[in-house]
């Protein structure tokens, strides 16, 4: 699988491990809106440490967990970003309305 994720105090951290294009897209957005369902937590946190590329398909799936994410009243933030997803990020407009935050693990003992 693509993904890896757990849940802490309404926390849930989805540990994407493989780059981030059309081909596995599909999976992670299927098995990310099943457990924001089922848990509806405070934060979900995507966590880039292990992603070196993404396109316009890796794009869609955060603002996608986004828009699934608010709609639960839950907010969605992203964690070890690299400095060239950062620029992708910066690029789309994402960091406008999804935060940058520092790791993963920290933010959930927050």
């Amino acid at each position: 699988m693509n993904v890896k994720h757990y849940v802490e105090d309404k926390v849930i951290v989805f540990e994407i491990t493989e780059d981030l294009d059309h081909h596995v897209t599909e999976k992670i957005r299927r098995r990310a809106d099943y457990e924001i369902q089922r848990f509806m937590p405070k934060r979900v946190i995507l966590d880039f440490n292990r992603v070196v590329f993404m396109d316009s398909a890796g794009i869609g799936l955060v603002i996608g967990r986004y828009k699934t994410t608010c709609c639960y009243g839950g907010k969605l933030e992203i964690a070890n970003v690299s400095t060239k997803l950062r620029r992708i990020f910066e690029m789309s407009g994402i960091l406008k309305i999804i935060p940058i935050i520092s790791s993963d693990k920290e933010a959930v003992n927050e």
